[in-house]
Protein backbone atom coordinates (compact mmCIF):
# COMPACT_ATOMS: atom_id res chain seq x y z
CA UNK A 1 0.00 0.00 0.00
CA UNK A 2 3.11 2.16 0.67
CA UNK A 3 4.46 1.31 -2.35
CA UNK A 4 1.18 2.20 -4.40
CA UNK A 5 0.81 5.73 -2.74
CA UNK A 6 4.63 6.79 -3.62
CA UNK A 7 3.96 5.66 -6.77
CA UNK A 8 0.46 7.61 -7.37
CA UNK A 9 2.46 10.70 -5.58
CA UNK A 10 5.44 10.28 -8.36
CA UNK A 11 3.27 10.30 -11.11
CA UNK A 12 1.03 13.08 -9.81
CA UNK A 13 4.26 15.21 -9.07
CA UNK A 14 7.10 14.34 -11.45
CA UNK A 15 5.49 15.61 -14.76
CA UNK A 16 4.55 19.17 -13.09
CA UNK A 17 8.16 19.73 -12.07
CA UNK A 18 9.85 18.35 -15.02
CA UNK A 19 7.24 20.70 -17.13
CA UNK A 20 8.56 23.31 -14.39
CA UNK A 21 12.27 22.68 -14.75
CA UNK A 22 12.52 22.70 -18.26
CA UNK A 23 11.09 25.87 -18.71
CA UNK A 24 12.97 27.43 -16.28
CA UNK A 25 16.35 26.18 -17.67
CA UNK A 26 15.07 27.29 -21.44
CA UNK A 27 14.25 30.77 -19.80
CA UNK A 28 17.46 30.64 -18.38
CA UNK A 29 19.44 29.98 -21.15
CA UNK A 30 17.76 32.30 -23.23
CA UNK A 31 18.66 35.04 -20.42
CA UNK A 32 21.97 33.86 -20.61
CA UNK A 33 23.49 33.36 -23.78
CA UNK A 34 23.71 36.51 -24.69
CA UNK A 35 25.96 37.58 -21.88
CA UNK A 36 28.41 34.22 -23.01
CA UNK A 37 28.31 35.71 -26.13
CA UNK A 38 29.25 38.85 -24.77
CA UNK A 39 32.08 37.41 -22.65
CA UNK A 40 33.46 35.50 -25.70
CA UNK A 41 33.45 38.33 -27.98
CA UNK A 42 35.55 39.92 -25.10
CA UNK A 43 38.25 37.05 -25.46
CA UNK A 44 38.33 36.88 -29.19
CA UNK A 45 41.09 38.76 -31.76
CA UNK A 46 39.40 41.30 -33.86
CA UNK A 47 39.15 38.76 -36.54
CA UNK A 48 37.50 36.23 -35.46
CA UNK A 49 35.04 39.27 -33.77
CA UNK A 50 32.14 37.85 -36.38
CA UNK A 51 32.45 34.16 -35.19
CA UNK A 52 29.16 33.04 -33.64
CA UNK A 53 30.85 30.05 -31.61
CA UNK A 54 30.54 30.55 -27.61
CA UNK A 55 33.44 29.35 -27.52
CA UNK A 56 36.88 31.47 -29.49
CA UNK A 57 39.13 29.39 -31.42
CA UNK A 58 41.76 31.64 -30.18
CA UNK A 59 41.41 32.97 -27.01
CA UNK A 60 43.08 35.80 -26.19
CA UNK A 61 42.91 38.75 -23.06
CA UNK A 62 44.54 41.16 -25.43
CA UNK A 63 41.32 43.17 -25.45
CA UNK A 64 41.45 43.46 -21.42
CA UNK A 65 44.82 44.66 -21.70
CA UNK A 66 44.21 47.33 -24.54
CA UNK A 67 41.22 48.59 -22.70
CA UNK A 68 43.11 49.29 -19.23
CA UNK A 69 45.95 51.09 -21.49
CA UNK A 70 43.43 53.87 -22.72
CA UNK A 71 44.09 56.13 -19.72
CA UNK A 72 40.66 57.15 -19.54
CA UNK A 73 38.59 53.60 -19.22
CA UNK A 74 39.64 53.81 -15.53
CA UNK A 75 38.84 57.23 -15.31
CA UNK A 76 34.78 56.05 -16.50
CA UNK A 77 34.98 53.69 -14.57
CA UNK A 78 35.78 55.90 -11.21
CA UNK A 79 33.02 58.69 -12.66
CA UNK A 80 30.47 55.77 -12.84
CA UNK A 81 31.50 54.22 -9.13
CA UNK A 82 31.62 57.94 -7.62
CA UNK A 83 28.40 59.37 -9.19
CA UNK A 84 26.17 56.25 -8.75
CA UNK A 85 27.15 56.01 -4.76
CA UNK A 86 26.46 59.93 -4.06
CA UNK A 87 23.23 59.20 -5.93
CA UNK A 88 22.07 56.95 -3.71
CA UNK A 89 23.16 57.79 -0.85
CA UNK A 90 21.23 61.24 -1.31
CA UNK A 91 18.22 58.90 -2.02
CA UNK A 92 18.77 57.00 0.85
CA UNK A 93 18.52 60.22 2.83
CA UNK A 94 15.95 61.99 1.61
CA UNK A 95 13.37 59.49 -0.05
CA UNK A 96 13.22 58.07 3.35
CA UNK A 97 12.60 60.91 4.97
CA UNK A 98 9.93 62.30 3.09
CA UNK A 99 8.48 58.74 3.23
CA UNK A 100 8.76 58.97 6.85
CA UNK A 101 7.40 62.11 6.80
CA UNK A 102 4.43 61.48 4.83
CA UNK A 103 3.72 57.93 7.02
CA UNK A 104 4.16 59.39 10.29
CA UNK A 105 2.69 62.82 10.13
CA UNK A 106 -0.87 64.27 9.77
CA UNK A 107 -1.21 67.50 8.20
CA UNK A 108 -3.95 68.70 5.41
CA UNK A 109 -3.12 67.78 2.29
CA UNK A 110 -0.18 64.85 2.49
CA UNK A 111 -2.23 62.66 -0.01
CA UNK A 112 -2.05 65.19 -2.55
CA UNK A 113 1.61 65.77 -1.94
CA UNK A 114 1.99 61.91 -1.95
CA UNK A 115 0.05 61.84 -5.59
CA UNK A 116 2.02 64.56 -7.14
CA UNK A 117 5.16 62.90 -6.52
CA UNK A 118 3.91 59.57 -7.71
CA UNK A 119 2.37 61.77 -10.42
CA UNK A 120 5.54 61.88 -11.66
CA UNK A 121 6.67 58.19 -12.19
CA UNK A 122 3.82 58.47 -15.66
CA UNK A 123 6.30 61.34 -16.88
CA UNK A 124 8.36 59.60 -19.96
CA UNK A 125 12.43 60.26 -18.86
CA UNK A 126 13.01 61.64 -22.44
CA UNK A 127 9.82 63.92 -21.62
CA UNK A 128 12.43 65.71 -18.88
CA UNK A 129 15.59 65.87 -20.75
CA UNK A 130 14.37 68.84 -22.06
CA UNK A 131 13.69 70.56 -18.93
CA UNK A 132 16.52 69.22 -17.06
CA UNK A 133 18.95 70.10 -19.83
CA UNK A 134 17.73 73.96 -19.85
CA UNK A 135 18.00 74.06 -15.92
CA UNK A 136 21.24 72.54 -15.75
CA UNK A 137 22.34 75.73 -18.93
CA UNK A 138 20.91 77.89 -16.51
CA UNK A 139 22.42 77.11 -13.60
CA UNK A 140 25.60 76.63 -15.04
CA UNK A 141 25.86 72.72 -14.66
CA UNK A 142 26.29 71.64 -17.77
CA UNK A 143 29.79 69.26 -18.07
CA UNK A 144 30.13 68.64 -14.29
CA UNK A 145 29.53 66.10 -11.93
CA UNK A 146 26.20 67.75 -10.39
CA UNK A 147 24.86 68.44 -13.92
CA UNK A 148 24.69 64.27 -14.08
CA UNK A 149 24.08 63.82 -10.31
CA UNK A 150 21.21 66.99 -9.75
CA UNK A 151 18.06 64.47 -11.62
CA UNK A 152 18.11 61.49 -9.28
CA UNK A 153 19.06 63.08 -6.04
CA UNK A 154 15.32 62.00 -4.85
CA UNK A 155 12.74 59.92 -6.86
CA UNK A 156 9.71 58.86 -6.43
CA UNK A 157 10.03 55.28 -6.75
CA UNK A 158 12.29 55.28 -3.59
CA UNK A 159 9.25 57.80 -2.08
CA UNK A 160 7.01 55.75 -2.62
CA UNK A 161 8.68 52.26 -1.39
CA UNK A 162 10.08 53.97 1.71
CA UNK A 163 6.97 55.26 2.54
CA UNK A 164 5.16 52.03 2.19
CA UNK A 165 7.52 50.30 5.22
CA UNK A 166 7.29 53.17 7.46
CA UNK A 167 3.73 52.83 8.10
CA UNK A 168 4.45 49.34 9.23
CA UNK A 169 6.50 50.52 11.89
CA UNK A 170 4.11 50.67 15.12
CA UNK A 171 2.99 54.40 16.28
CA UNK A 172 4.29 53.08 20.25
CA UNK A 173 7.81 52.88 19.47
CA UNK A 174 7.80 56.71 17.96
CA UNK A 175 6.03 57.91 21.04
CA UNK A 176 8.07 55.91 24.05
CA UNK A 177 11.42 57.93 21.72
CA UNK A 178 9.46 61.22 22.48
CA UNK A 179 8.97 60.27 26.06
CA UNK A 180 12.49 59.37 26.40
CA UNK A 181 13.20 62.98 24.71
CA UNK A 182 14.84 62.01 21.33
CA UNK A 183 13.61 64.81 18.80
CA UNK A 184 12.03 63.65 15.32
CA UNK A 185 15.19 63.95 13.38
CA UNK A 186 16.63 61.26 16.00
CA UNK A 187 13.54 59.08 15.95
CA UNK A 188 13.90 59.01 12.45
CA UNK A 189 17.57 57.92 12.06
CA UNK A 190 17.95 56.23 15.78
CA UNK A 191 14.47 53.99 15.88
CA UNK A 192 12.40 53.99 12.46
CA UNK A 193 15.56 53.55 10.02
CA UNK A 194 16.88 50.09 11.52
CA UNK A 195 12.99 48.98 11.20
CA UNK A 196 12.86 49.18 7.48
CA UNK A 197 16.29 47.50 6.20
CA UNK A 198 15.24 45.58 3.72
CA UNK A 199 13.82 48.41 2.21
CA UNK A 200 16.37 50.86 2.37
CA UNK A 201 18.59 47.66 1.04
CA UNK A 202 16.51 47.30 -1.93
CA UNK A 203 16.14 50.80 -3.14
CA UNK A 204 20.35 51.01 -2.34
CA UNK A 205 20.63 48.24 -4.83
CA UNK A 206 17.80 49.56 -7.30
CA UNK A 207 19.45 53.25 -7.73
CA UNK A 208 23.02 52.15 -7.36
CA UNK A 209 22.15 49.26 -10.70
CA UNK A 210 20.21 52.34 -12.27
CA UNK A 211 22.81 54.82 -12.39
CA UNK A 212 25.53 52.72 -13.39
CA UNK A 213 23.84 51.83 -16.34
CA UNK A 214 22.59 55.69 -17.36
CA UNK A 215 23.40 56.38 -20.49
CA UNK A 216 20.95 59.14 -22.19
CA UNK A 217 21.36 61.99 -19.67
CA UNK A 218 24.93 61.48 -18.91
CA UNK A 219 25.78 61.74 -22.80
CA UNK A 220 23.30 64.92 -23.18
CA UNK A 221 24.68 66.56 -20.43
CA UNK A 222 28.60 65.74 -20.57
CA UNK A 223 31.12 66.83 -23.73
CA UNK A 224 34.69 66.28 -22.07
CA UNK A 225 35.62 63.09 -22.46
CA UNK A 226 37.42 62.99 -18.73
CA UNK A 227 33.53 63.56 -17.16
CA UNK A 228 31.65 59.99 -19.11
CA UNK A 229 30.64 57.50 -17.03
CA UNK A 230 31.62 54.00 -18.63
CA UNK A 231 28.23 53.75 -20.62
CA UNK A 232 28.91 56.80 -22.26
CA UNK A 233 32.69 56.07 -22.47
CA UNK A 234 31.64 52.46 -24.10
CA UNK A 235 29.85 54.18 -26.95
CA UNK A 236 32.39 56.32 -27.92
CA UNK A 237 34.72 53.12 -29.10
CA UNK A 238 32.65 52.50 -32.01
CA UNK A 239 33.63 56.07 -33.29
CA UNK A 240 36.94 56.76 -32.27
CA UNK A 241 37.90 53.13 -32.59
CA UNK A 242 35.91 52.21 -35.84
CA UNK A 243 33.62 50.27 -34.59
CA UNK A 244 35.76 47.40 -32.66
CA UNK A 245 33.42 45.20 -31.55
CA UNK A 246 36.35 43.40 -28.97
CA UNK A 247 36.98 46.31 -27.12
CA UNK A 248 32.63 47.42 -26.96
CA UNK A 249 32.55 43.52 -25.59
CA UNK A 250 35.52 43.72 -23.39
CA UNK A 251 34.45 47.33 -21.48
CA UNK A 252 30.79 45.72 -21.46
CA UNK A 253 32.12 42.67 -19.76
CA UNK A 254 33.76 44.87 -17.16
CA UNK A 255 31.03 46.92 -16.90
CA UNK A 256 28.49 44.04 -16.26
CA UNK A 257 31.02 42.63 -13.25
CA UNK A 258 29.75 44.74 -10.73
CA UNK A 259 25.95 44.36 -11.46
CA UNK A 260 26.39 40.37 -11.57
CA UNK A 261 27.92 40.58 -8.49
CA UNK A 262 25.23 42.62 -6.99
CA UNK A 263 22.54 40.52 -7.91
CA UNK A 264 23.95 37.44 -6.50
CA UNK A 265 25.37 38.66 -3.55
CA UNK A 266 21.85 40.96 -2.43
CA UNK A 267 19.04 39.65 -4.66
CA UNK A 268 16.95 38.58 -1.19
CA UNK A 269 16.67 42.02 -0.50
CA UNK A 270 15.75 42.88 -3.82
CA UNK A 271 13.26 40.66 -3.78
CA UNK A 272 11.96 40.97 -0.25
CA UNK A 273 12.04 44.61 -0.44
CA UNK A 274 9.46 44.78 -3.43
CA UNK A 275 7.35 41.98 -2.62
CA UNK A 276 6.78 43.52 0.73
CA UNK A 277 5.80 46.82 -0.78
CA UNK A 278 3.53 45.60 -3.03
CA UNK A 279 1.62 43.66 -0.33
CA UNK A 280 1.84 46.74 1.88
CA UNK A 281 0.42 48.90 -1.38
Amino acid sequence: MAASFKDARFNDVRPGKVIAWTLLFLGGVVMVTPLLFMLSTSLKPASDVYDLRLIPARPTLENYLAVFEDGRFPGWILNSLFIATVVTLSNLFFDSLVGYTLAKFKFRGRYLVFIAILSTLMIPTEMLVIPWYIMARDFGWLDSYWGIMFPGMMTAFGTFLMKQFFETVPDDFLEAARIDGLNEFQIWWRIAMPLVTPALSALAIFTFLGNWTAFIWPLIVTTSAELYTLPVGLSSFSVEQAIRWELIMTGASIATLPTLLIFIILQRFIVRGVVMAGLKG
